[in-house]
């Protein structure tokens, strides 16, 4: 596609990859072959030169002959290293259809970037909705190529955005999704983004202050480095050595001198700028677009500046470190205490850093917000089933229909109808094993982070006021802490009871509720939860198999509601249909499951 392609129109996701896939896995094909072909044709070349080139030592006056095979070498060379380099642009293309495919196809798990980083263990929600970590929610949206559009699609994931914000991510969305073309630019400026920059490094570098700012030390570097030329000019030319010796002998001093603080000061330079291209590139791709999207030229508009393109500026910024970097050649060792190289390339560096470093932070948050709303339209291009939610102020509403979990096949996925909200403030869900109960509790919580982070979700419809989510679904004892599980699950429940302190209403998830406790305590303990919960306004979802706590909604007459999953016996095998119904489960599996695998057969057989 050339530049600025977009696809308009009904379309296939999966289609459309494959066949943009074929063409640039055809013309991959045949590009490889002329390379070898090419690759030959210059060892030819040079055999050829070598072979000539022994022949006509005995022709001294036709020497000038070898001119031609040589040129034609270096034409080759050229010709050969432009052919490798387009073969590796094209196979980022590649890599990028064949993942998009994956995606479509539920074959994502495990080939992207997982987040770990990002997973809070007190957070109030992240641990329990499988938002980081391998085939986890963050793994199956990250398309980003900088640490700075990871970290914003972290920060949006971990924290609700404004519902005036959620909207203007929707027209973000709706610009980029269809713009296939810079999506695959975007990713194909960087092999992989664990290798590329560190945000926070830089932004730290840009706005400290510089370490060889003195300017007697800048002028006396220069001075003695040029004065180092010159003696070793005039040694070779007049063969005055003494004076080569000690302008050497001076300069040797000098860099032992200041050598410890212009070597800490590279360290820190080169520190902070890794792989300035991909955020070179990502500024390029942002400020040469034209959007519509009211988000989108805010952020255009933040990189304007009026004597300079960042994009260019971090490019000059680039190649100064390209050239630091050669301080660590075992052969310019010498020569850099001698000439101050590496110093000098500090210099330059600093003075970049002094006059383009206040404006680093703004670069990263635009280029990390571009970033983000790039992978929440890729997604939504790529489930072109799932739908913006509609927010509104006036709640807690949580309306949803045909919802399943975005991380579950599409084509295996029960979709489900919730409805909390309108004085209805509580779901008491029952069912036996393997029901289905915690995945439809996180499917609810997976899609309120999805909708308030400003991204599609799996439903045909999504409703919902801005909502505090909390969760009590993966608790987990700790060993080395000493706490257990009942007492990490009621530190988790305290989280919750203080969010609902707050002018947010909750949304609270609790699959299997103080299961660590007896059927007594459980009950009273969970009455005297959701009441303190649902008295602050909130609403929720409590899972349990004690059917003791069947009774809570007869105590809360149209405030709280009893569901249940099911399963049924065919030809002795359990089969569950994930489907909610109202009521209270009637059956129980726990005694099939344990005889299905074995358990308890030499009592059985007794």
């Amino acid at each position: 596609m050339s530049s600025g392609d977009t696809v308009h129109g009904a379309h296939d996701p999966e289609e459309l990859y494959k066949r943009h896939l074929q063409q640039l896995t055809s013309t991959q094909t045949l590009e490889e072959v002329a390379e070898k072909r090419l690759g030959y044709a210059k060892v030819a070349i040079a055999f050829v030169t070598v072979a000539a080139a022994v022949t006509l030592l005995y022709f001294s006056k036709v020497l000038y002959l070898l001119l031609i095979p040589a040129a034609i070498f270096v034409y080759l060379a050229i010709k050969h290293e432009r052919r490798l380099q387009q073969i590796s642009e094209r196979r980022r293309s590649i890599n990028f259809y064949e993942r998009g495919i994956a995606r479509i196809q539920d074959r994502w798990a495990g080939a992207g970037e997982v987040g770990e980083r990002f997973l809070e263990p007190a957070h109030p929600y992240a641990r329990d909705l499988d938002l980081f970590g391998p085939a986890s929610l963050f793994e199956l949206l990250c398309t980003a190529r900088t640490r700075a559009g990871e970290e914003t699609l972290a920060r949006w994931l971990l924290n609700a955005a404004p519902i005036p914000e959620i909207e203007a991510r929707h027209g973000a969305i709706s610009d980029l999704k269809e713009r296939l073309d810079l999506r695959e630019r975007l990713f194909c400026i960087g092999e992989t983004v664990r290798a590329g920059v560190h945000p926070d490094a830089l932004a730290v570098w840009g706005d400290r202050k510089p370490l060889l700012s003195d300017r007697s030390i800048r002028i006396t570097c220069s001075v003695l480095a040029t004065l180092w030329v010159a003696g070793v000019a005039i040694w070779g030319v007049w063969g005055f050595g003494t004076l080569a010796l000690a302008i050497s002998a001076l300069n040797l001093a000098w860099a032992h001198r200041i050598h410890a603080r212009w070597d800490e000061a590279a360290d820190k330079i080169e520190e902070a700028t890794r792989d300035l291209d991909v955020l070179a590139g990502v500024l390029r791709i942002i400020d040469h677009g034209q959007y519509s999207a009211a988000k989108l030229t805010s952020i255009q508009s933040r990189l304007k500046q009026a004597d300079f393109v960042p994009s260019d500026a971090i490019r000059r910024l680039d190649r100064i470190v390209g050239y630091l970097e050669s301080r660590r050649n075992p052969a310019m060792r010498l020569l850099d205490v001698l000439t101050f190289w590496s110093a000098q390339c500090v210099f330059r560096a600093e003075k970049w850093q002094q006059e383009f470093g206040p404006h680093i932070r703004t670069w990263l948050d635009a280029v990390g917000e571009f970033e983000a709303l790039t992978a929440l339209a890729s997604y939504a291009f790529e489930h072109p089933g799932d739908v913006l939610p509609e927010l509104t102020e006036s709640g807690p509403v949580f309306e949803v229909s045909d919802m399943t979990h975005p991380l579950l096949p599409a084509g295996k996925a029960i979709r489900n109808d919730v409805k909390l909200g309108a004085g209805l403030q509580l779901m008491v869900l029952s069912g036996p094993n393997m029901a289905g109960k915690s995945t439809f509790i996180r499917s609810v919580g997976v899609n309120a982070v999805l909708a308030q982070c400003g991204a599609p979700v799996r439903a045909k419809s999504l409703r919902m006021s801005p909502l505090a989510v909390a969760a009590s679904i993966c608790v987990l004892d700790s060993l080395s802490g000493g706490t257990s599980r009942f007492y990490a699950e009621i530190q988790r429940l305290k989280v919750a009871e203080d969010l609902a302190a707050g002018e947010t209403p909750v949304l609270f998830l609790m699959d299997e509720l103080l299961s660590g406790t007896n059927s007594h305590d459980r009950l009273e303990g969970t009455r005297l939860i959701v009441r303190s919960l649902m008295d602050r306004g909130a609403i929720g979802i409590v899972s349990t198999h004690d059917l003791a706590l069947a009774e809570i909604p007869t105590t809360m007459p149209d405030r709280a509601v009893n569901c249940h999953f099911e399963d049924r016996l065919e030809d002795d095998k359990l089969v569950f249909d994930y489907k909610l119904k109202p009521g209270v489960v009637k059956t129980s599996n726990a005694l099939q499951l344990m005889r299905s695998i074995g358990l308890g057969a030499a009592n059985d057989s007794r």
